[in-house]
């Protein structure tokens, strides 16, 4: 079969875990080794659109013919695959399962034990796959991926930057490769080749100086689109600052002339506010004038009343107090009464008439206070007292127990 992409596509789409076909499709790939540049570009974008166990076999393969590349003596494939292939297995190890994982480590190892690539490419392959496994174990953020939190502004300027990012090692290897190439071939201490072997070396100098110059144009271009984005957020940076600016000068105008407005309106109500407080004192100034005093109240006064016709025929007078009666009860029954018959022996009935005269007129010594709260004392109406007769007012049944007590002693 010719060589072309669609038949290097078959090749690879046929392609499983076993031997016999992994076997097979290095054989035909091998064979047509002059298109081995172009046969690890169609093999690298297949890897990145397979899944993970396709991409193991197509590591298997890319295993399988660099190393009877490098068993011949013929360095073509792993010229060809040197470039890319830190990449390949960066992609084919990045979220693999476990045991994927673990089977393209053993590759890994096998190509430095037999030293397949150079320590530079070697190292890098490393490298990428320590980077894969980071990343793999590094905590998500809170949203699920750190570009969310990127602004809208600085996604494109994220974007180009990664891009950039994946095209600075495979630029470093390859320069690195060609560098090796051409001192080689151009030590001064070395023995001139035969013409043959001075040719292959020419061709692979060749492919690497060009492997190199591709990964370097790459870089560039993506250098180059990362510098555009840049200039364009700083020009449209530059174009809203001057915005911005202008915005910032208007409303500040605006706010001093505001607060001139603001003050000249204060002045002027200040100004106004004196006058319209004295027009107002003199037009509202009679209704505002305290009325009269409201008149004193009526007080009683503390002149005690005339003296009650029955007070006065019982001889008390104003500045006496009613209580006085017991005196002259008291009087008038020690006149009638003999000595001896108080002070005798039987002197018992005789204390007990007095007791009770004694509590007769003590009824009458203390009069209640007027309701008015004046101090002078309540008239007594003559129905208060007992009507004592003629008997020098002392009561009927009080003179004759007093008989009593007198014929008994």
């Amino acid at each position: 079969m010719a060589f072309s992409d669609d038949a290097v596509l078959a090749r690879l789409s046929s392609l499983n875990e076993s031997h016999d076909s992994i076997a097979t499709a290095s054989q035909w790939i091998m064979f047509h080794r002059r298109h081995a540049e172009r046969t690890a570009q169609i093999w690298l974008q297949r890897l990145k659109d397979s899944t993970s166990t396709k991409r193991l076999s197509l590591v298997y393969l890319a295993n399988e013919v660099t190393q009877q590349s490098k068993a011949r003596h013929r360095p073509d494939f792993v010229l060809a695959f040197a470039p890319i292939i830190a990449e390949a297995l960066a992609v084919a190890y990045k979220g693999a399962p476990a045991e994927i994982q673990g089977k393209l480590r053993r590759v890994v190892e096998v190509w430095a034990d037999r030293a397949i690539f150079e320590p530079g490419i070697q190292a890098a392959i490393e490298a990428r796959m320590q980077d894969a496994e980071r990343s793999k174990s590094a905590p998500k953020s809170n949203f699920g991926s750190h570009a969310s939190s990127v602004p809208a502004d600085l996604a494109g300027l994220v974007v180009h930057s990664q891009n950039l990012e994946k095209t600075s090692l495979p630029t470093k290897t390859s320069l690195g490769t060609a560098d090796q190439d051409w001192d080689k071939l151009h030590d001064p201490s070395a023995a001139t080749p035969s013409a043959p072997v001075y040719a292959a070396r020419l061709n692979g100098l060749l492919r690497s100086l060009a492997s190199a110059e591709g990964a370097v144009a790459d870089s560039v271009k993506a250098r180059r689109a990362l510098i555009s984005e840049l200039e364009k957020l700083l020009s449209t940076s530059r174009t809203i600052l001057a915005q911005e600016e202008e915005q910032l000068t208007t409303l500040t105008s605006r706010k001093t002339e505001t607060e001139e407005k603001r003050r000249e309106v204060e002045n002027a109500i200040m100004r106004t506010l004196p006058s319209q407080e004295s027009s107002g004192a003199l037009r509202d100034g009679p209704t505002q004038s305290p009325g009269p005093e409201p008149e004193r109240p009526e007080v009683e006064e503390l002149t005690p009343p005339p003296p009650d016709r029955h007070e006065a025929g019982l001889g008390i007078t104003d500045g006496q107090s009613i209580g006085t009666s017991d005196i002259s009860l008291r009087q008038a029954t020690a006149t009638e009464s003999p000595g001896p018959s108080l002070n005798g022996p039987h002197a018992g009935p005789p204390a007990s008439g007095m007791e009770m005269l004694s509590n007769l007129a003590s009824q009458y010594q203390s009069l209640p206070v007027s309701t008015n709260g004046s101090n002078k004392r309540r008239r007594v109406e003559s129905d208060e007292f007992p009507d004592l007769g003629a008997d020098d007012g002392i009561d009927a049944d009080v003179a004759e127990m007093l008989r009593k007590d007198s014929n008994g002693a």
